[in-house]
């Protein structure tokens, strides 16, 4: 196991509260993030230095380029899609009191993998739900406390998954459907060392996490041996994207909710240069 020190940079300087979701979008060269809580949607341009926000009526747990341009938006009340003249329309509503929309994730066959959670955090009140671009929606978990990072192997055929309370990072089979089986720990996160948060899976098929709570992200390799950390200064380290023309930037989303004196960087949006490789990632196909 190698450890980097500290061989980040500040991309943006920003005191999200809830920090979440990088996402590059090869369209654009822009990397996609989010502040939950303050329902804003974040663009980057790390070419230009160029940013952009856009605010949505409720709270935004996911951001996902769409195929035909546009954005898949995971919201408290359900799935919403923004076209590309900025038009906004519900593919999915389903508004549940007190639950709201977490991360999400494009599946290889163009299919959204959304989280949801309750804001109180009640063990068992989110779910992991796949919807097609005709707007069917199918549960895949339905006792889940804080669903989190979802991610597949390069070839496809390994899904990855974290349910944050759990300390876990799961790993599923995916069938030939689509659908996945075999649920099994990939790797258990030590206690003291933090929960696991967003996920993205690299190009030698590596898992990489946040650690919320841990002060670091962490790649762990097919067989769930930890081979490298890349500690950082701030406590709650929420998700983590490749990025990049190359996709070789590892963009790492952080939150100050909940601390009553954050560093100064808590909030902003960090970025490792020359972290690995990662994988082009699907749009949504709808």
């Amino acid at each position: 196991m190698t450890a980097t020190g500290t061989a980040f940079e500040v991309a943006v300087h920003a005191e999200a509260t809830l920090g979440e979701g990088p996402t590059w979008d090869p369209a654009t060269g822009r990397l996609l993030w989010l502040d939950i809580l303050n329902s804003r949607v974040h663009t980057y341009d790390p070419a230009t230095g160029r940013r952009t926000l856009r605010r949505t009526d409720q709270h935004v747990g996911a951001a996902k380029p769409r195929a035909g341009g546009g954005l898949v938006l995971n919201l408290r009340d359900g799935i919403g899609l923004l076209d590309p003249d900025d038009t906004f329309r519900w593919l999915h509503r389903e508004p549940v009191p007190g639950r709201r929309g977490n991360d999400a994730a494009v599946a290889p066959d163009g299919s959204l993998w959304a989280g949801t959670m309750r804001y109180d955090e009640a063990p068992g009140g989110g779910t992991l739900t796949r919807f097609t671009g005709d707007g069917t929606a199918e549960t895949v978990l339905d006792d889940v406390t804080v669903s989190n990072g979802t991610g597949w192997s390069p070839d496809g055929t390994l899904m990855y998954y974290a349910d944050t309370p759990t300390r876990r990072i799961d790993v599923f089979d995916v069938t030939a459907d689509g659908r996945v089986a075999g649920r099994r720990p990939l790797a258990v996160i030590e206690d003291g060392a933090g929960f696991p948060d967003g996920l993205c899976v690299d190009a030698d098929g590596c898992v990489w996490t946040a650690l919320w709570d841990g002060g670091a992200v962490r790649r762990y390799t097919p067989a769930g041996d930890l081979d490298r950390v890349i500690p950082l200064p701030v406590p709650r380290v929420t998700a983590c994207a490749f990025g990049g023309p190359d996709l070789t930037d590892l963009y790492v989303t952080t939150a100050r909710v909940g601390l009553p004196a954050p560093h100064p960087l808590a909030g902003s949006l960090l970025v490792v240069p020359g972290a690995g490789r990662g994988v082009a990632q699907p749009a949504f196909a709808g």
